[in-house]
């Protein structure tokens, strides 16, 4: 059967979440519904991430000397620029589709902070959907491994409380510590062949919004080197037996964030990548839905622009639904253009691989804050 965006929540919507949902600003139960109000990152006061061994354990490895040699200092101004046109232009196409677009306060990621135990220079506020993950009505502020990232909710706490006086819920995880004892000193790289290992241990909870992705009562997540199972297991405790949340087994030797690795476009159709996913390892539940193997990326001919990415090159999956028909994606990932249309849907060309230095693409850089749906199950 098609989809259309235009569809109600099947009987399994839940009438308190209905309720709730309709009287607060913040409504959003997955990756697909029709999107009405977004946040979107900022870029203004960027700075290099402060050394870190989480830093560097997920910045790819030609990368790594750039971000080594430049931690704690501005941003090029011409790598600032050209992300910037190419963000000024996203959020033009999102209006021009009628979503209302929201942006944090401008932040000088430069001055320093910490606790007793430590100090750092922030990042960057490019990217809510690492630090903001919405269930429902509800937005949480997520526990952040990198110390850099540990005061980014800040900038968006004029949104947050607009949002919550609104009518919304709002929850921040336990602030973690980011002490010695998260992080495992002899921790490298695994090769290829090797056991996959992490190097936040399990001292206390620690996770990135951007591992988690939703599917109405059905959460997805992977461990990573910003999430631990004490992390999941935190989420899984919080939401409590309303929601269901399930593990998805990467490959990936340096894994930050799902949504390069596992993206559901809608219902019965799933976006993966072949590199980092053992299809015949996903999920039971998944086994009646569609599996769609994305296409092997584009090269980036920029030497530049490869240097200072700190994301890996599956960045073309990194899309963004606008209705469960049309899909944001990269202008520059001719294959992934065509992938998407041939599965049945509308690619909506855009521009913004120049974002990749400040952490990722269209997911990456954008929260919804509301699509038009109710809660509903996917896998019966």
């Amino acid at each position: 059967m098609a989809y259309s965006p235009s569809e109600g929540a099947g009987p399994g919507s839940a009438a308190a979440e209905t309720g709730r949902s309709r009287a607060s600003p913040v409504s959003s139960h997955n990756e697909w519904d029709p999107l009405e109000e977004v946040i979107v990152g900022r870029l203004e006061g960027a700075t290099i991430p402060s050394s870190h061994p989480v830093v560097a354990s997920t910045i790819p490895s030609w990368a790594a000397p750039f971000y080594r040699l430049a931690a704690g200092r501005r941003f090029p101004w011409y790598l600032f620029e050209r992300a910037q046109h190419e963000l000024d232009g996203f959020i033009t196409l999102l209006e021009d589709l009628a979503v209302t677009v929201r942006r944090p306060d401008p932040v000088d990621h430069r001055r320093r902070f910490g606790t007793p135990q430590w100090s750092s220079r922030g990042f960057a506020n490019s990217c809510p959907r690492d630090s903001l993950l919405v269930i429902g009505d509800e937005i949480i502020e997520t526990p952040m491994a990198w110390p850099c990232r540990y005061h980014e909710t800040h900038s968006y706490r004029p949104l947050l409380k607009d949002y919550f006086h609104s009518g919304a819920r709002w929850t921040a995880a336990p602030k973690p510590e980011l002490t010695q004892d998260l992080f495992d000193p002899r921790y490298r790289a695994p090769k290829a062949g090797e056991p996959l290992r992490y190097v936040t241990t399990e001292y206390e909870p620690v996770f990135d919004a951007a591992d988690f992705v939703r599917a109405g009562r059905d959460l997805f997540v992977q461990r990573s080197n910003v999430t631990n199972r004490a992390g999941i297991e935190w989420m899984r405790r919080h939401l409590g037996g309303a929601y269901r949340i399930h593990e998805i087994e990467s490959r990936c030797r340096t894994p930050m964030h799902i949504d390069t690795t596992f993206l559901p476009l809608r219902p019965g159709k799933v976006l993966v990548n072949p590199e980092y996913i053992d299809v015949d390892r996903l999920p039971e539940m998944l086994h009646s839905w569609e599996v769609l193997l994305a296409p092997e990326p584009d090269p980036i001919r920029e030497p530049l622009l490869k240097l200072t990415s700190v994301c890996g090159k599956w960045l073309s999956m990194n899309v963004l639904v606008v209705d469960g028909v049309r899909v944001i994606a990269e202008r520059h990932h001719t294959g992934m253009l065509r992938a998407l249309e041939k599965w049945g849907f509308e690619p909506v060309p855009c521009d913004l691989l120049h974002y990749a230095p400040f952490g990722g693409s269209f997911h990456c850089a954008t929260l919804d804050i509301r699509r038009r749906g109710t809660l509903d199950s996917y896998f019966h």
